[in-house]
């Protein structure tokens, strides 16, 4: 692969496109506009360099988004490759590390959840895994949500009623558990049920998570038969119920004859906004489905769409990739797609869009999703849009504000204080920006102090360029605590923030907030069907959930966190001898030297060092 970097000499008008062209190569490619600083304003790849980027600068036909970007070109560099498909992964790499505002973007997703069935185990689990595939056993996927995940675990809790409580759980049961006493388990922790009969049900949970249900219900009818010409009614029963439930959850799928993975992508497009909907077959099974908004800059067809996106989507990330991807469009760079494609997974990877029958089925199925979101997508960003509207109205803005934050404050009587921020624009909750405070070196439960450091460590950053400001400053209390967002913004000479208390008002109910404003000391009540006191609550709301989340987190990890931890000679195994002798961290609190120095591991010194670590106050 040979690169050349072609920084051309400007005209009057910018970038003389003709000279620039009479030079480019037709050889395939990436290409990388840049602005007059220098900066990266899109990428993309081409089968004809001079050809594709010709295009850019014909004079009729171009769009305004695309006519915005030609307007903005000062330099384009060229890096020429072999084959297009070479240029396709090389322009997805650079579109990775360097994210150009023109070209479509889409948020790194955490990697996908499987279903892991273990092999090292008498009595193997199923279970929910994320991440790298270290564990000897079975994955099974992937599946598009953690709610995808759940849906089929009770399934399977249902039909073969196989384990799914952790090792520890497990191996410390002395009596079946509540899942045993609702028929959603076997028991096999305390040989309920003997390890070959078990071993079939995980075999059959196999199957049914590689579509093969077909081949367990045959299977399961040979059974039945045995057994009720064995006389053993009750056990040929138990298989003619199995056979009724896959049977029902056959139905319930739009599909389940067809086995194989796949992917099923549509693109739906209007004026305001884009939805890709991907539909996952795993096994034969609709097992879930996502919708994505991808920032579109000068892609204007579904066809365009598709291809950058299904491009970044597998090609940007560590996706797995299936055996086909079914398309709602025929797209022109099909062949270079699945070239591409089948490179980075190293097994062959088809695009297809002509598909019959049951295929068919799931391409309809995902365009109507697509549509469907699409349509929610834009109804849902004109009505916030509108709230905006109506809360310039109800403050007397100069203009419609487009950047709101809210803080809140959450403990449990002053233990692992949290402050939120959650952060709205046009669009609604711009979760990227949420932030959580740890507070520290505050009295317990001074929720004064706390608000004070949350926004001071916010501000400050913001004010060093790490963020922006938002048009209004929403806190979720009284005078108090806006008096502290006050002090903060003047401490640091911030002056364009409306800042705005939220009270619960005397009933405490909502519907009743009132609304103070900092600037003039205001009490404003909206109407209980105001769109921007609707606005303001959900904001609210948002950050006082927030704030929760991250407070039960907080003290969730410290009290999995002994007291007895980090004091000096205090290890492990003196740790357990301490809980052994008194039962519980309580006991020990309570407990003078000279109880504390019975333990046989413990001396007198060691007993006055733990007493003094639990009552520093003493």
């Amino acid at each position: 692969m040979a690169q050349s970097r072609n920084n051309n000499d400007t005209t009057l008008d910018g970038f003389d496109s003709q000279a620039f062209l009479a030079r480019l190569t037709q050889r395939p490619g990436v290409y990388q506009m840049r602005d007059a600083a220098g900066e990266l304003l899109y990428i993309g790849k081409a089968k004809n360099l001079k050809k594709r980027v010709s295009s850019y600068f014909r004079a009729t036909g171009l769009t305004v988004k695309t006519q915005a970007l030609v307007s903005h070109i000062r330099t384009i560099d060229v890096t020429v490759t072999n084959s297009e498909t070479e240029a396709l992964l090389l322009e997805q790499n650079l579109i990775k590390e360097y994210r150009p505002p023109y070209n479509i973007l889409l948020r790194d997703d955490k990697s996908y959840p499987y279903i892991f069935v273990s092999d090292k185990d008498t009595y193997p689990l199923l279970s929910f895994h994320r991440g790298a595939k270290r564990k000897k056993g079975s994955y099974f996927g992937p599946f598009p949500s953690r709610a995808a995940i759940n849906d089929t675990l009770g399934i399977l809790q249902k039909l073969f009623k196989i384990r799914q409580c952790d090792d520890t759980f497990f191996k410390n049961r002395s009596r079946p558990c509540l899942q045993y006493q609702i028929d959603r388990c076997s028991a096999p922790c305390v040989k309920a049920i003997t390890e070959e009969a078990y071993q079939k049900d995980v075999r059959h949970a196999s199957m049914f998570l590689q579509g093969k249900s077909h081949v367990i219900m045959k299977e399961l009818a040979d059974q039945m038969e045995v057994a009720a010409a064995s006389l053993d009614f009750e056990r040929a029963a138990v298989y003619r119920d199995q056979i009724s439930s896959l049977q029902l959850i056959q139905e319930q799928q739009f599909v389940a004859g067809d086995a194989g993975d796949a992917d099923v992508i549509a693109c739906a497009i209007l004026p305001g906004g884009v939805c890709v909907h991907v539909l996952y077959v795993r096994g034969g099974r609709i097992v879930g489905s996502k919708a994505v908004h991808p920032k579109v800059s000068i892609e204007d067809s579904p066809e365009q769409v598709l291809s950058a996106f299904i491009a970044q989507w597998y090609l940007g990330s560590a996706r797995e990739l299936p055996d086909v991807i079914i398309c709602s469009h025929d797209l022109d760079d099909k062949a270079c797609l699945e070239e591409a494609l089948t490179e980075h997974r190293g097994k062959k990877v088809s695009v297809n869009y002509r598909v019959k029958g049951e295929r068919a089925g799931w391409q309809k199925l995902a365009l109507t999703n697509a549509e469907q979101q699409l349509s929610s997508h834009l109804a849902s960003k004109q009505t916030m849009y509108q709230r905006f509207v109506q809360l310039q109205e109800a403050f007397n803005l100069d203009a419609i504000p487009k950047r709101l934050e809210c803080f809140d404050i959450s403990h449990s009587s002053g233990e692992a204080t949290v402050a939120s921020c959650v952060v709205f624009d046009h669009n609604g909750p711009l979760k990227k920006d949420y932030r959580h405070f740890n507070i520290e070196g505050i009295t317990g439960g001074d929720d004064y102090a706390a608000m004070h450091q949350a926004l001071t460590r916010r501000y400050t950053r913001i004010k060093k360029g790490e963020g922006a400001l938002p048009d209004i400053l929403f806190i979720d209390g009284g005078k108090g605590q806006v008096t502290q967002a006050v002090d903060v913004l003047r401490e640091l000479q911030i002056n364009e923030v409306q800042i705005i208390g939220v009270a619960k008002g005397t009933t405490r109910k909502a519907g009743f907030e009132t609304l103070i404003v900092a600037e003039t000391g205001q009490e404003v009540t909206l109407a209980s069907d105001s769109s921007a006191l609707h606005l303001v609550q959900h904001i609210r709301d948002e950050a006082h959930r927030f704030a929760i989340t991250g407070h039960r987190a907080r003290r969730g990890k410290a009290r999995n966190q002994s007291r007895l931890e980090g004091i000096p000679g205090v290890g492990p195994k003196r740790r357990r001898e301490l809980l052994k002798h008194f039962g519980g961290i309580q006991a020990i609190e309570r407990a003078s030297v000279a109880e504390i120095a019975k333990v046989s591991t413990i001396s007198s010194a060691l007993a006055e060092e733990i007493y003094g670590a639990l009552h520093p106050e003493d």
